[in-house]
């Protein structure tokens, strides 16, 4: 008599992510060198302790955002975040489709201008390292295009753009010959700007002069004219910083105990990055007065907030250590972002979600090097951008797709699946629903009409380019019913 066949159970994600896994998760997601980049610009749009105000109000934003990460992560712990969520929340086969196609959409524009802002930092701290400067001045030149009120688009190239781009290049390289050992140098790098802040932090707190970081002095002697445009100028500095504090969702097949773990990993990690981000700008400008901070666009081109601190405290020495590590650090974000950004479009693509030529992967190197080469090349030309212009773009285009249909999400599951176990609730539900969509709103609203226009372009073009896929592959809303099928 045979034995029966004995199939081995289909393997699983092992969940081995706790409270304090998920935090660092989210935490490290977030911690980077921008925060260094944005904070002069921070001052330059609300002046003086007025800036503070940027960090505040995008931390309440994050705060009712993350309630509904939390309520949806909790809900749908499974890998994928974002489009798992818009799928199962406006219908698989029917509208949750092009929702999670057009949110694959934009992020082939925002990943990689969010990539690219990174190497523009690169290039602005690199400026910083004595006698660099002068030379990349020497030989720079740029082009302004005048929008109006609402923007000056600025393309710009000199020895410092070429070595951001250069190191671009070489981010594109390692990762198409699929290098894998620099990821342990991405985590020392890593550490680098752990290390920067730590040592940012401790000198700032044995020199601190409240005298001088509350200075409301020169333009901060008067309430700030136009505040709202202002103030929405700084969230947006400040929600770039802020952005990650939802990386736990995207791993919820690994997370243990998710219905608790996710919520609290997400609360934890806005409460430690709130903090750690204001007790930085008040570190940095508590030494360096704010009135010192370059007040036009192109001398912050080359201004180094971070730099000027250590120079006042050590010199020449501490300038040199400081920018390096941050160097380093923008160069370990592009690496981490590159490598998994390349892959969002590849899992859409092999889970039916979008365009096939996606799914594709290498021969060879076994990479899904289309993703790859068109995420790299969109990131080296956004990098000839200019800074604010680019993290303003990079959110803009994620607002609606993203966390404007998330908010829509968790009310609409809320009133078609009443009954659905919800192992975190929102708390005074729905008012922080409305409180964070009158956030994303008034971001969206007063970026202007030049980045209104290019939010609404990338979301027509996405609608169109779902259609054209869509009837190309028989699919919703063109598929044939049983019933159409058989009277042709």
């Amino acid at each position: 008599m045979n034995e029966p066949v004995k199939f081995a159970p289909e393997p699983t994600l092992h969940r081995h992510f706790g409270v304090w896994q998920g935090t660092a998760l989210n935490v490290t997601m977030i911690v980077g060198a921008g925060v260094f980049a944005v904070i002069p610009l921070m001052v330059k749009e609300l002046p003086g302790p007025y800036a503070l105000l940027g960090w505040i109000a995008g931390a309440l934003l994050m705060f009712f955002d993350g309630m509904v990460w939390s309520e949806l992560g909790a809900m749908m712990p499974g890998s994928g975040g974002t489009t798992q969520y818009l799928l199962e929340s406006y219908g698989r086969n029917k509208l949750g489709r092009a929702m999670s196609f057009l949110f694959i959409w934009q992020f082939l524009l925002s990943g990689p201008l969010e990539i690219g802002s990174g190497l523009i930092a690169m290039a602005m701290f690199a400026r910083n390292l004595p006698g660099f400067g002068a030379f990349d001045q020497r030989w720079s030149w740029s082009v302004s295009l005048d929008f109006g009120s609402d923007m000056t688009l600025v393309f710009g190239t000199g020895p410092a753009q070429w070595l951001s781009l250069g190191l671009g290049m070489v981010i594109i390289l390692l990762l198409y010959r699929r290098i894998t050992t620099l990821g342990r140098l991405t985590v020392l790098l890593w550490i680098g700007v752990l290390a920067a802040m730590a040592w940012i932090f401790v000198e700032g707190v044995f020199r601190f002069d409240p005298k001088v970081a509350f200075s409301f002095s020169g333009a901060a002697a008067k309430w700030p004219e136009g505040f709202a445009a202002k103030l929405s100028a700084t969230m947006y500095l400040a929600m770039y910083s802020y952005f990650g504090y939802y990386s736990v969702c995207y791993i919820g097949d690994e997370v243990r105990d998710p219905g608790k773990t996710i919520p609290r990993s997400i609360f934890l990690s806005i409460l430690i990055v709130g903090v750690m981000f204001i007790g930085l700008h008040l570190a940095l400008v508590g030494v360096v007065p704010w009135e010192s901070i370059p007040p036009d666009d192109e001398a912050l081109k080359s201004y180094s907030l971070s730099a000027k601190f250590m120079e006042r405290i050590h010199g020449d020495w501490a300038v040199i250590a400081i920018t390096l590590m941050l160097i380093g650090s923008c160069f370990a974000s592009a690496f981490a972002g590159m490598l998994g950004y390349a892959r969002i479009p590849y899992a859409a693509a092999r889970h039916g979600h979008f365009f096939s030529l996606f799914g594709a992967v290498h021969p060879r190197h076994r990479i899904p090097h289309v993703g790859l080469l068109l995420v790299g090349a969109l990131t080296l030309f956004w990098s000839f951008l200019d800074l604010g212009n680019v993290i303003k773009a990079l959110i803009v285009t994620r607002i609606l797709e993203q966390f404007v249909a998330q908010i829509i999400a968790v009310m609409v599951l809320r009133r078609t699946q009443p009954d659905r176990p919800r192992p975190y609730r929102i708390w005074l539900y729905p008012l922080p629903c409305l409180l964070a969509l009158a956030g994303w709103l008034f971001l969206y609203f007063t970026s202007g009409l030049i980045f209104i226009g290019l939010g609404l372009a990338t979301l027509t073009l996405g609608i169109i380019a779902f259609l054209l896929w869509s009837s190309a592959t028989k699919t919703w809303p063109f598929q044939r019913t049983d019933a159409s099928a058989k009277g042709l």
